[in-house]
């Protein structure tokens, strides 16, 4: 018997090599098939590599196209660097392959790094001029829009932050284009907005990191027509015990918290629901009761960095990819029975 799911990929720079381990894995489960996938930043790229991949080549199509965009991530340089600066710490990386908790901090105290971390206090994207190109365009440009945008497969659903409104966009079907996927994974301190015609103001919006209003969201998972079962990827850690102190921890930090809240909020508004339901105060069938579940490891993303994310580090990525992998054969041997029957997660625990 197969049981359908639906998928909610947060963002979060290269640590969204851990998706793919996990995504990985569950295609390596034939009783479990995605129908809906929500996906941010990082995640949209995740989720837009998986539907191509399954409508070229079902599970093994999808598993190829996730391999090939992470070895292009892999291949981009620091994201805040020009090639010349990034080039002698790529080099420097290749001589040794220690723990991943000292690959963090050699990363993150790396004069390069250190170097591009005071630049972004007192530069702006746009100060490059015509010289100005995302980072990611070349990685993104070659997804297969014909199959991204299809009405077979998953559905996909990319979640963005209008700069005008602070509201929250989500792109599906065609309107799932480059751009589009750009906008989602755009940090305003390290790329130039990204502007997209919006046909419901009439207006060219600019847009920047979905992660600000939905990371991701789950809201387009709530349609009847999907299954009850959301299951989150979670790559920003929600607990840290450890006050940050250094600058680059206290980045980090603001943007695990920045990047969580709207997740939070969503997931407090699916508590609340539950207990309505849970005490026969709606008629059964006039809200849906969401099933909720998530796929993490905080303990080793507490061990990593804002430079992690930033550089898509070959060794990281790896380690991240397997420890996906290991996350999601604990979720499945602990919770599959549980899926289309119950949630896995204490919201009220979670929440308060």
């Amino acid at each position: 018997m197969v049981t359908k799911i639906n998928l909610a990929l947060q963002g979060g720079g290269a640590h969204g090599a851990f998706t793919w381990g996990v995504l990985d894995r569950l295609l390596d489960d034939e009783t479990i098939e995605v129908a809906g996938i929500s996906g941010t930043s990082a995640g949209a790229l995740n989720g837009a590599a998986y539907k191509a991949g399954w409508l070229r080549g079902g599970r093994e199509g999808a598993r190829e196209t996730l391999n090939e965009l992470w070895n292009r991530m892999g291949a981009v340089n620091d994201m805040r660097l020009p090639g010349w600066m990034a080039g002698p710490f790529t080099a420097m990386e290749k001589f040794f392959t220690p723990p991943t908790r000292d690959v963090a901090t050699l990363m993150e105290y790396a004069p390069p790094f250190v170097a591009a971390s005071m630049l972004d206090q007192v530069t702006s994207p746009y100060y490059y001029g015509p010289l100005y190109r995302n980072p990611l365009e070349s990685v993104v440009e070659g997804f297969d829009y014909d199959s991204v945008c299809s009405a077979e497969g998953p559905r996909l659903f990319v979640c963005a932050t209008n700069v005008r409104t602070g509201k929250v966009r989500i792109f599906t079907k065609d309107e799932i284009t480059t751009d589009a996927i750009l906008a989602s994974a755009c940090l305003p301190s390290l790329f130039q907005a990204v502007e997209i015609d919006d046909p419901k103001t009439g207006r060219r919006e600019a847009y920047w990191d979905g992660g600000y209003s939905g990371n991701p969201a789950l809201f387009p998972l709530f349609e009847p027509d999907l299954p009850d079962d959301v299951v989150i990827v979670n790559i920003n850690p929600l607990e840290r015990d450890e006050v940050p102190f250094t600058p680059q921890q206290i980045e980090n930090r603001v943007n695990e918290i920045s990047f969580n809240s709207s997740l939070l909020r969503e997931l407090r508004a699916i508590a609340f629901v539950q207990r309505l339901i849970g005490a026969g105060q709606v008629k059964k069938g006039a809200m849906k009761n969401v099933l909720v579940h998530m796929i993490a490891d905080d303990d080793l993303m507490r061990e990593l960095s804002v430079a992690t994310k930033m550089v898509p580090n070959p060794v990281i990525l790896q380690s991240l990819k397997l420890a996906g992998q290991k996350a999601a054969d604990q979720f499945l041997a602990d919770h599959h029975a549980s899926l289309g029957k119950a949630s896995t997660i204490d919201l009220q625990a979670m929440l308060n």
